[in-house]
Parts: structure tokens; sequence; C-alpha cells
């Protein structure tokens, strides 16, 4: 095995229930931010994206 892939080994069977928990938790995280930014950075919901700009900064409603 090369340096690399021994650095980056992985003992499936040794890793607990937090750390499966952590990285499916991670995973989740991931996949989530990714879905937001490809929603957000589509040009086709730039006029949806850009009428909503000012929302937080509104105290009339």
């Amino acid at each position: 095995m090369s340096k690399i892939e021994s650095y980056f080994h992985t003992d499936w069977a040794a890793m607990t229930a937090y750390d499966w928990g952590g990285m499916i938790l991670t995973i989740v995280i991931f996949v989530a931010l990714a879905v937001t930014f490809f929603n957000a950075l589509r040009p086709k919901n730039a006029k949806e994206l850009e009428e909503q700009r000012m929302t937080p900064l509104r105290d009339d409603e």
C-alpha cells in the first residue's frame, strides 16, 4: 500500500455508532448544501431570488 493509500485507509469494521452517525450526518449536510447551492445559482431561479432579496430587511409586514 502506498503512503497516500495508507493515509486514507478506513477500518470500516472498527467504526462505532458515533462514527457512523457522524459520517452519515456529514454526507446528509453535504448533499443538502449542494442542492441548496445548485438551486440558488441556477439562472432560472434568478428572478424569484432577486424578488426575495430584501425580505429580511422589511419591517412593514
